[in-house]
């Protein structure tokens, strides 16, 4: 890192911690506690009840301990002042001294094994609540990133934010624990303070006041380890996306033809060093003064000791008494540090948990209609672009604009045109992925934001270039087109031979069972070209009004490329479809031809209208012939 990279860092983590709210403000995100125990209550109410009474029988151990213990002890002293009964143990049996201590013994022993089993059981209940918790968080965020707008996917600030909210989907799970652990620690102190309210109330207040630098401290860092985090948040994302580029299956061969590997890890390690440099100069500061503010507690509690100990050699006290009475100020001494520090704690958690449910907060864009409508089934006019114009989020460029034309019913439609030129963003208006920001998008008259979202776009099969590669089976990765339908077996394999797939499948081991992908144990991989074909099978396998092809083929040879439009052709009669592609062998298949640039129509007609023309489709059309000759 250079070193005006180095003073761009140094500053930004300043002004990170010079910055930090005051310690109300960062209370304030207690609020987020609310929505906390809630999504708790709503992972397992049994679970947390039982966490709850556990802690509470739990919290009055070890008063009960050390007051047996004083009696113990008072009564050896008794016992030892007076005579012996006799020389053996069967003297002192006999004549019934020794029953008191002995029931006091069982009832320790008692009270140390139940104290065991406790501890057991909270450690079991908060086990097996955090991990539900932590997948009930994984799939309400799953469920509500769904939910959210492909603008939100198409910012770096969304991504970074989806980055922190996913971290704390899996790292907050700690905070329960902590949480009824201080409610446990308040019952606990409440029971002690009790005892030593009796003997010497001043102690108390010694303890609070020898504690109040360690808790201010606690929050300050608590604090600058929040903004540290999240003003490395790009950086770490980077982190991420290094480690699956440097050791992915799908980039494993471009790493080692191009020798990117040492590339790749001086630049993961110059991030990482520059992550773990500001890490580890804020956890020496929190270690020293953390250290200094201990022993500050640790002379309070030695003082607080000696006294005990002074009153205790004057006669004021039994030794049973200075057992019970230095126990509990130790005692007090470690919980009143954790509660407090604690309290700074979870307000500290509550600011990550800021990261978590503000995340949940963000709302789609994409408004749904009070009254939403049924997708035309089917089509009977056609669709209609009037005066389109959409600018991309955070951007004054229009994508599109002045869009005019329509589609007929049953028509096949090809887009062409240089990439940038608003073919890819037609598509995405098409399906809702974005409305746009000014005319109107009609099917059958109907305005697209007057149709049911849902049912939109379940009469609507898309097919892009950058399709996913499922590793599932490879059923599974055409059932996914129409994934309410997955289970019927006939559908896919159908859909399968209408995208000439099914010969791909049946070479495989295991068929339509076979799993995809080299992920997974068991996994094949396919060819590009073999996976586009099962990719094309989705858009059959959902036996859509309007197909949207855009670039399906790409991987394809010219002769695959033609079967498999020679077959869509064939069974699209009477659907709507959407061609995008670069090679005029398959756009010349389509009914009619529109050519984009820079946002706007520039042509439109038949292949064999638009090479007459001799306007920019013949110049393109020419071009690419020219290549083959």
């Amino acid at each position: 890192m250079s070193s005006s990279e180095n003073f761009a860092a140094r500053l930004a983590f300043r002004s990170s911690t010079a910055d930090q709210p005051p310690l109300g403000q960062q209370l304030a995100t207690l609020r987020h506690l609310k929505r906390f125990f809630a999504q708790v209550w709503r992972t397992s109410a049994p679970l947390t009840v039982a966490s709850v009474a556990l802690r509470l029988v739990s919290a009055v151990q070890p008063l009960l301990l050390l007051y047996v213990g004083k009696l113990i002890i008072d009564e050896v002293v008794l016992q030892a002042g007076q005579p012996a009964p006799g020389p053996a143990l069967s003297d002192w049996i006999a004549s019934g001294r020794l029953a008191h201590v002995a029931a006091l013994l069982a009832l320790e022993f008692a009270l140390v094994v139940l104290a065991d089993l406790l501890s057991r059981g909270i450690s079991l209940v908060d086990g097996i609540l955090a991990e539900l918790h932590s997948n009930t968080v994984s799939m309400e965020l799953m469920q509500h990133a769904a939910s959210l707008d492909l603008r939100h996917f198409e910012s770096s600030e969304y991504q970074d934010r989806l980055e922190r909210a996913r971290r704390q989907a899996a790292g907050r799970n700690a905070l329960l624990a902590q949480i009824f652990g201080q409610g446990q620690s308040l019952v606990t102190i409440a029971t002690l303070a009790f005892g030593l309210l009796v003997y010497a109330p001043w102690l108390i207040l010694l303890l609070l006041v020898s504690l109040i630098p360690a808790v201010v401290s606690e929050a300050k860092f608590n604090t600058r380890s929040y903004h540290l985090n999240r003003l490395r948040s790009p950086e770490r994302r980077e982190l991420e996306y290094l480690r699956y580029v440097g050791a992915s299956a799908e980039t494993a061969k471009e790493i080692k033809l191009f020798g990117l590997g040492s590339f790749l890890v001086a630049r993961f390690r110059r991030l990482a060093d520059t992550i773990m440099r500001d890490n580890r100069r804020l956890a020496t500061q929190r270690a020293i003064w953390g250290g200094l503010f201990a022993a500050l507690s640790s002379l309070a509690y030695y003082g607080a000791y000696a006294y005990i100990v002074w009153r205790t050699v004057e006669g004021e006290f039994t030794l049973g008494d200075l057992a019970f009475l230095s126990g509990s100020f130790l005692r007090l001494n470690g919980l009143f540090g954790q509660l407090l520090i604690g309290v700074t704690q979870i307000a500290g958690q509550s600011l990550y948990l800021d990261d978590l449910f503000s995340f949940f907060d963000i709302k789609p864009t994409i408004t749904l209609s009070d009254t939403p409508k049924p997708f035309p089934q089917p089509i009977r006019d056609g669709i209609v672009f009037e005066n389109v114009g959409f600018r991309y989020p955070d951007t004054e460029h229009w994508a599109v604009r002045g869009l005019n034309f329509s589609m007929k019913a049953g028509e096949a439609v090809a887009l062409v045109g240089e990439n940038g030129a608003g073919k890819t963003t037609i598509v995405k208006l098409l399906t809702r992925l974005y409305d746009p920001d000014e005319g109107r998008i009609l099917v059958d008259g109907i305005d697209l934001r007057d149709i049911d979202l849902v049912d939109l776009r379940t009469h609507i099969g898309v097919i892009f270039q950058d399709f996913i590669r499922y590793s599932l089976t490879a059923a599974e990765n055409i059932g996914v087109g129409r994934i309410e339908a997955a289970p019927d077996r006939d559908r896919i394999e159908a859909a399968a031979e209408q995208s000439l797939a099914a010969p791909v499948i049946e070479k495989l081991p295991l068929g339509y069972d076979q799993p995809l992908g080299k992920l997974f144990a068991n996994g094949r991989d396919l060819s590009g070209g073999e996976w586009q074909k099962v990719a094309i099978a989705r858009a059959y396998m959902r036996d859509a009004e309007l197909i949207i092809l855009d670039e399906p083929t790409a991987a394809l040879d010219a002769k695959a490329e033609a079967e498999v439009f020679q077959r869509f052709k064939s069974l699209a009669k009477g659907k709507t479809a959407v061609l995008i592609s670069h090679r005029f062998s398959t756009v010349r298949m389509a009914d009619r031809i529109l050519v984009l640039s820079g946002g706007r129509i520039i042509e439109a007609g038949s292949h064999d209208e638009l090479v007459a023309a001799r306007g920019v489709y013949a110049d393109l059309f020419e071009l690419q012939a020219a290549g083959y000759r």
